[in-house]
């Protein structure tokens, strides 16, 4: 009878639970939209420097190496080309495909190593004698795509279904980050604006795809939304506190002076964006753990099933605050190695403008990081002790 009587009351309460989900997440999902429909860039502004110099591909056809000549005064210049010939590149595409035409061998650091057969990109130019052309760089889009597949198959064949679901996601990401917040970016919009909206598209579009629409996804959905915005908030605080630019190099310096975007805000807008993948991870899995151990302890109050929920956050946390750290390191080290060789003390290094913004970016997505456990946590406990079945009080 215990039982006929939890069945029979258990519908109720979660269908009351699954309206108000509804309540929460449509009026979020209507605001998003509403934001992204007016903040949407006007396809006819000009996103694309008038400078950039028109590139197309070609392959190598023969290679034809010579000596550099020494450098002048004897003196060695370790950025010095080392092979100063010629290079005979045929275009494959464009109105010159077809065409065989001469590029010097690419020199300095960096430059692009080239045997014949190789698939380049060749970059026209006007010079004193005509058209001139040199290499760019290597083509790699065939490697890429190769790269693409393997890893959508590795997705689908052990996530199936879940993991198609996932890579629709991706997608979806992807195509926000391309159509929407780099345009609007470039026409002139608050990136960190740019980059909440996003954002909150993101977590409903993605979080509902792959996981469907379920009490514990909205759970992590709030939990994410929340997180993310005391994010926002810190980082502001932070780059305020600190006076941080975001100008660190010449892409940040060309990106402020030529497309005049706020370099600032989109070092703001980086830190949320950068966050949000790590975000969802901790409130999916704290909702999902939530809900989990009150499935299978039923007679758990708020308070054993909240410490519950925040143990397992515990050991979820420790494990991705090194991921965070160590992402950022890693993004960072050419320009750590740079600075420690350039600087005598640690304090330098650390103060240095660059390294600032790599700390700044870590901590504030640990707490931001940190936060998300006990907020999710606690509304998953909320939402699980209301959609728990009651028995019905003895007359």
């Amino acid at each position: 009878m215990g039982s006929h009587h939890a069945s029979r009351h258990a519908a109720p309460e979660s269908s009351r639970m699954r309206r108000l989900a509804v309540a929460v997440v449509v009026p979020l999902a209507l605001l998003t939209l509403a934001a992204i429909v007016w903040m949407w860039p006007d396809p006819l502004s000009k996103t694309r420097s008038s400078e950039a110099l028109p590139q197309v591909a070609a392959v190598v056809t023969s290679v034809e190496s010579a000596p550099c000549p020494p450098p002048e005064g004897g003196k060695p210049d370790p950025t010095a080309p080392t092979d100063c010939g010629t290079l005979q590149v045929r275009i494959t595409e464009g109105a010159g495909e077809g065409e065989v035409v001469q590029a010097p061998v690419p020199g300095g650091p960096g430059a692009p190593e080239v045997e014949e057969g190789d698939q380049v990109s060749v970059a026209p130019s006007q010079g004193a004698d005509g058209t001139e052309f040199a290499i760019v760089d290597h083509q790699r889009a065939s490697g890429l795509w190769v790269l693409a597949a393997a890893f959508a198959l590795a997705v689908v064949a052990f996530g199936r279904l879940r993991g198609v679901t996932a890579l629709l996601g991706l997608a979806v990401t992807f195509a926000l980050l391309l159509v929407f917040v780099v345009p609007s970016i470039l026409g002139g919009a608050s990136p960190v604006v740019v980059a909440l909206v996003a954002s909150s598209a993101i977590i409903l579009t993605v979080l509902y795809l792959t996981h469907g629409f379920s009490l514990s996804t909205t759970v992590a959905v709030v939990g994410t939304l929340a997180s993310l915005g005391l994010t926002g908030l810190l980082s502001w605080l932070s780059v305020e506190a600190l006076h941080l630019t975001g100008i660190t190099d010449d892409i940040s310096t060309y990106l402020g002076t030529q497309h005049r975007v706020d370099m600032q805000g989109l070092l703001l807008a980086g830190i949320v964006i950068g966050s949000l993948g790590v975000l969802d991870d901790v409130t999916v899995s704290q909702a999902a753990t939530v809900g989990e151990i009150s499935r299978a302890n039923p007679g758990y109050g708020v308070g054993p099933l909240y410490r519950a929920g925040i143990r397992v956050g515990r050991a979820h946390i420790a494990s991705v605050i090194n991921t965070i750290v160590l992402a950022y390191a890693g993004s960072s080290l050419p320009l750590l190695v740079l600075i420690v060789a350039d600087n005598s003390g640690i304090g330098d290094v650390v103060t240095d403008q660059v390294i600032a913004q790599e700390i700044v970016r870590s901590a504030v997505a640990t707490i931001g990081l940190i936060a998300a456990v006990p907020i999710t946590t606690l509304l998953a406990v909320l939402a699980a002790h209301e959609s728990a079945p009651r028995d019905p009080a003895p007359a």
